[in-house]
């Protein structure tokens, strides 16, 4: 048994792939293996062809599975965690990269801190070459050390939407499997609520994944995505289903955990509801005038700082915020700290 599988859930995208492969198979560490599980796409075949090669030259590396109907992104990412015999899971989209020394970062992480049940990290954007990256994501200076409980939830829960380099605990993640939230495409959140309620979790300050822009969303294909997801499209009304998906997720930690604590994740999104407003804000007036009522609906009025977002993308448009937002990162070195974000405590100095 491997100490990490890294996991794919595969939809389409077999172009794509053997890049992805090639950054895992040249990481510098090797107790790891890899599990894919195509989700019966209509790149099945070209998707298998691709497996094929590479388990010739790495047979030892590569589990291949088939679904027999599609799943969809939820679904598929739990087949992961019953496919995954590795202790740790990490989970990589399927057109994205994994960065060179990710694993034996998380290998040292998780060995020092055996009580460590998720892994968050940070990751860069690209379009052609991950060498060039179009932005950094990274949430605190230095790697973070987070205990059991609530605070580490709320910090944890919007900051892992973006699943590429996520680690989960094997176990912990089939204790807690469930069908409730397919659909929401944020299966990974909820792992994360639950999980962390008793397990410590660390924030990796290096770059453990660069995430590829300009792909075009295959969600909607699945029986519990249909109706709340168009394939190859993005529009508003998707993106208020994402956001109530969330937002249900978040809820339902309060009804069935008893941790009261929707309202400090639905300020914290509030609080960095940027991209939630951006990614429809190129569209007319009337439409994102809209969106933004919808949002507002579902609890997002309370937090000054969406007006402010939306009246700067509104005056100054999306390509000038971004520039902006991105210089303000790049000044600090992180993402800024709004609100009342629970931070942890250095790792170095942490013990579980």
């Amino acid at each position: 048994m491997a100490l990490i599988s890294v996991c794919i859930p595969a939809y389409n995208r077999a172009s794509v792939l053997p890049s992805l492969l090639d950054s895992i198979l040249k990481q510098d560490f090797d107790d790891f293996d890899i599990v894919i599980a195509e989700d019966y796409s209509p790149e099945r075949q070209a998707i298998a062809a691709k497996v094929a090669e590479y388990q010739q030259r790495h047979e030892n590396k590569l589990k291949y599975h088939e679904n027999q109907q599609t799943l969809g992104y939820d679904g598929n990412l739990r087949r992961l965690v019953e496919l995954a015999t590795g202790e740790y899971l990490l989970f990589m989209g399927n057109d994205d990269l994994l960065a060179p020394g990710a694993l034996r970062a998380v290998a040292a992480t998780v060995q020092a801190h055996p009580n460590v049940g998720v892994v968050l990290r940070s990751y860069s954007s690209f379009i052609c070459d991950p060498e060039l990256p179009v932005q950094v994501f990274r949430y605190f200076g230095e790697d973070r050390f987070f205990p059991p409980g609530p605070d580490s939830v709320v910090t944890f829960f919007r900051r892992s939407v973006f699943i590429s380099g996520m680690v989960f605990k094997r176990s912990s993640a089939a204790a807690h499997a469930t069908a409730e939230f397919d659909g929401t495409l944020l299966y990974q959140q909820h792992l994360v609520g639950h999980i962390l309620r008793q397990e410590s979790g660390v924030y990796l300050n290096n770059i453990l994944s660069y995430h590829r822009l300009g792909g075009v969303p295959d969600f909607g294909a699945s029986a519990a995505e249909q109706g709340l997801f168009l394939p190859k499209q993005q529009t508003s009304e998707s993106s208020v289903n994402f956001m109530r998906g969330m937002i249900a997720i978040a809820k339902s930690l309060d009804e069935t955990c008893n941790l009261k604590l929707s309202h400090l994740i639905l300020r914290d999104i509030g609080n960095y509801s940027y991209p939630i407003l951006s990614i429809q804000s190129d569209r007319s007036l009337n439409v994102f005038l809209s969106y933004i009522r919808q949002l507002m609906k579902l609890g997002l009025w309370r937090a000054p700082l969406f007006y402010m977002y939306a009246l700067g993308l509104i005056l100054f448009r999306r390509r000038n915020c971004d520039r902006f937002i991105a210089r303000i990162k790049a000044t600090l070195g992180r993402a800024p700290l709004l609100g009342r974000v629970y931070a942890g405590s250095s790792l170095s100095g942490s013990s579980d």
